[in-house]
């Protein structure tokens, strides 16, 4: 393993609109670079420039609390921040991979966080997330925390090849049953399944349960992207040794698609085994209203509850008008209007979307948004 030390000039990203995946309004990367060097991992794909080998070489922004505190401090700001969960973790570095031992930065940052009164989401393939719990209890008991795992499987065999320098899945499972008797809530990002790995319907089944039964809140899915290049280069290798039989369906299944998305018909149907599983344990397949009700302002619930309908309506493969008006509405520089003359003026907003607008303006949700979280 590699490290560099660098002072970096700007920590927090701010996103163009929230980021209804994970409710983000902010994103931030301590590390570049993952020593998890997970197969799949598309951290690794030329577009995100990271410098050396992914998987070994790691960049340390060592001021990153600093950085933080300069960037949240009020004081500093013409205006506020519009809030949201700052997310901490993301494609490009693991915010408690090995050297987080060392070198701290994610407590700090979340130091910084408790002391701004923000709320955080982290999303991690370690347990050494507990290490930080008086933080974390801290930080919900002012506004929210939630921790998220990652999982691509859990079959501990099968997460040996191709997460090898990530603590096992039982044991990710066990320290979300940890924080979650600890009164930290979070959920489970169920993704990258791994096609013809562990994407079969019965795996994705006793995933599903599993997790469910560890205490998650919420488990998000997703099938694999593989980019042209580097990410997909090194995939193939790992897949190779494990199952060379294997490369021929990657050859049918994935193209030159830009976002490395395979066949839209494989998503379609290992969307639905998740769906059908995640009705059967009763479990949310978004992160709950409830968790971030209070903590962000009208626009943006609009937006996020527009966007998970559009999601929960194409997982159970139907159509929806709903994502184009949720980006037309991020867009807006000014609130939202409450006319509905003015609001079918906006691009991707008719009728229909009008009224649920209207609806989450006036009662502060959709019965329409609550059928459709049922119906998972």
């Amino acid at each position: 393993m590699s490290i560099l030390e660098i002072e970096a000039k700007s920590l927090l990203r701010r996103h163009k609109r929230i980021d209804s995946w994970f409710v983000s309004r902010y994103g931030l990367n301590q590390y570049r670079g993952c020593t998890h060097n997970c197969a799949y991992c598309d951290g690794r794909a030329e577009c995100y420039y990271v410098e050396g080998e992914f998987g070994r070489d790691i960049s340390v922004k060592t001021n990153s609390a600093d950085l933080l505190r300069r960037e949240l401090d009020p004081a500093c700001k013409r205006k506020p921040l519009p809030r949201g969960f700052i997310m901490l973790g993301g494609g490009v570095g693991d915010s408690y991979q090995p050297v987080e031992v060392k070198y701290r930065l994610t407590r700090g940052l979340l130091g910084v966080v408790r002391d701004f009164d923000w709320p955080v989401h982290l999303l991690t393939k370690s347990v050494l997330v507990e290490r930080d719990l008086d933080l974390l209890t801290a930080i919900n008991h002012q506004s929210r925390a939630l921790v998220s795992f990652s999982l691509s499987t859990i079959n501990d065999d099968l997460a040996v090849r191709f997460e090898p320098g990530v603590p096992s899945l039982s044991e990710r499972l066990a320290a979300l049953k940890r924080l979650h008797e600890a009164g930290i809530s979070g959920g489970v990002f169920l993704m990258p399944v791994i096609p013809h790995v562990s994407d079969l319907p019965e795996q994705i089944t006793e995933a599903v349960a599993a997790i469910k039964a560890a205490g998650a809140d919420f488990i998000i899915f997703g099938g694999m992207t593989l980019k042209d290049g580097r990410q997909k280069q090194y995939f193939l290798d790992v897949l190779k040794k494990y199952n060379s039989d294997l490369l021929k369906h990657y050859d049918k299944l994935y193209g030159h698609d830009k976002w490395g998305s395979a066949r839209s018909d494989y998503y379609q149907e290992i969307n639905i085994a998740f769906i059908n599983a995640a009705r059967d344990n009763q479990i949310p397949v978004r992160i709950p209203q409830s968790f971030f009700d209070s903590l962000i302002d009208e626009k943006d619930k609009i937006v996020v509850l527009l966007d998970q309908m559009d999601y929960l309506l194409k997982m159970d493969g139907k159509s929806s008008p709903y994502s184009y008006g949720a980006w037309t509405i991020s867009q807006l520089k000014g609130e939202v209007p409450t006319d509905m003359g003015e609001l079918i003026k906006l691009k991707g907003v008719g009728p229909v979307t009008a009224r649920i607008v209207q609806e989450i303006q006036r009662t502060g949700t959709s019965r329409y948004y609550q059928k459709l979280l049922g119906c998972m």
